[in-house]
């Protein structure tokens, strides 16, 4: 079997770990920008990736503490579903994308990196957006900072309505 290797993200996966549920804090805080979060709802909210798979990577989370899927409330699922698809809508209205992955990684075996409180995954993609620097020279080419994508996203989340 070959390897292919996703070194960018080297710091989330060896780097020091904060104390506490990132996502809990990211919601208790204020910070909206200097957090990446982009919108909040009264069930869910909407982060950026700090460390994403390309430009753009959100993800839907709960303001509820669950690991296990089976315990969110039809009202929480329905939030949770409905922001990704809103969140699709507003990020194609402003990126050039070609696709997208939507999922979520349920227990640490299934991938979960932050496997104590659920969340989805929406990774907008490019067509070419893995190519052989990425593999061959550890280096994922960004062409785009998280915050010029933050301020790109960020009006369409300040227009959405309805309670999520």
């Amino acid at each position: 079997m070959e390897n292919l290797w996703a070194a960018w993200r080297r710091d989330f996966i060896l780097g020091p770990k904060e104390s506490g549920c990132v996502f809990c804090k990211r919601a208790k805080s204020k910070k909206d920008r200097e957090n990446l979060l982009l919108f909040r709802g009264e069930k869910v909210f909407v982060i950026m990736n700090k460390y994403p798979y390309n430009g753009g990577h959100l993800l839907i989370v709960p303001y509820s503490h669950k690991s296990d899927i089976t315990k969110l409330t039809t009202a929480e699922s329905n939030s949770l579903f409905d922001l990704t698809r809103q969140s699709v809508a507003i990020i194609k209205n402003v990126m050039p994308t070609d696709g997208f992955n939507i999922g979520m990684n349920l227990g640490a075996v299934a991938g979960a990196g932050i496997e104590e409180h659920l969340h989805i995954h929406v990774v907008p993609r490019f067509k070419g957006d893995t190519s052989f620097i990425t593999i061959f020279n550890q280096v994922k080419v960004q062409s785009i900072s998280l915050e010029e994508i933050y301020d790109l996203l960020k009006p369409g989340f300040d227009r959405l309505k309805g309670k999520h």
